[in-house]
């Protein structure tokens, strides 16, 4: 059986004529727009992307690590808004990064593409390297096991520099029983972690993304500017943090390498 990598287009937006849509066997993957980079057309992606614009003064250039290409549509976001940002993507499948070289407009020489499986980049990563890790790392619409664990988020904790935040795309259906987990593996390493989804999907109504937020330090994510932010999006979403997101975990347990071993 062929992998999703055997069957990647790229699609032109049919109301939006410079949008394109990555598609990778049939399935949505990316959007970008070749005219406007600043342009987010998912909203799990402006929700990673509200946090980080958020996080640090507006405009600051910002040193990234990107878990995850695809049509590299944050990356070429930062470089719009943050000019100056010194960013390394790492993206598994080398067909996906040959796509988008071909057709997408260049990259700004400031972002570099390693394919590389990304728990080996972060563990070869510096430490206190970065200011930002954003992870959206899928394959066949599943998160890989060996970059869910503690162990994994110790490593990118790691590569964070004191101020530094880190980012993760989960999707995932009723009840959610792998976005609690993820939030519980996020708190055993990080000092303030928050979570922002579609209402709709905390009620345990839809499949979809949900976001998680982890600083290292207490205090250290903009939460109620985030939820304003994100209340206000044309797909409004909710921050769960502190008490609403202690009830959201309701027990869960972090994932390790040994549990995951185990199954």
């Amino acid at each position: 059986m062929g992998s999703a990598a055997d069957d990647l287009r790229l699609v032109v937006d049919p109301v939006r004529r410079t949008g394109r849509t990555l598609l990778a066997a049939g399935v949505e993957q990316s959007y970008v727009d070749v005219a406007d980079p600043r342009h987010l057309h998912f909203e799990y992606v402006r929700r990673m992307a509200a946090v980080v614009d958020l996080a640090a003064p507006r405009g600051r250039p910002l040193d990234a690590l990107h878990l995850g290409g695809g049509a590299l549509t944050l990356p070429r976001w930062l470089a719009a808004t943050r000019r100056g940002s010194a960013q390394l993507v790492v993206e598994r499948e080398p067909a996906v990064v040959e796509l988008v070289r071909r057709e997408l407009p260049p990259l700004p020489p400031e972002v570099a593409v390693q394919i590389a499986d990304a728990r080996d980049a972060v563990t070869a990563a510096p430490p206190a390297r970065y200011d930002v890790v954003l992870a959206d790392i899928y394959r066949a619409a599943r998160m890989p096991r060996h970059v869910t664990s503690v162990e994994f988020a110790a490593e990118v904790a790691r590569t964070l520099r004191p101020d530094g935040v880190y980012l993760v795309n989960v999707t995932d259906l009723p009840p959610l029983a792998f976005s609690r987990a993820q939030v519980a593996t996020l708190r055993t390493v990080f000092a303030d972690v928050c979570l922002v989804a579609d209402r709709r999907m905390l009620r345990g109504r839809r499949y979809g993304n949900l976001v998680l937020a982890a600083g290292l330090r207490p205090g250290r994510l903009p939460v109620r500017r985030l939820a304003a932010r994100v209340a206000a999006d044309p797909l409004p979403g909710a921050v769960l943090h502190g008490p609403s997101l202690d009830a959201f975990v309701s027990g869960a347990q972090p994932t390790t390498d040994a549990t995951l071993a185990e199954r």
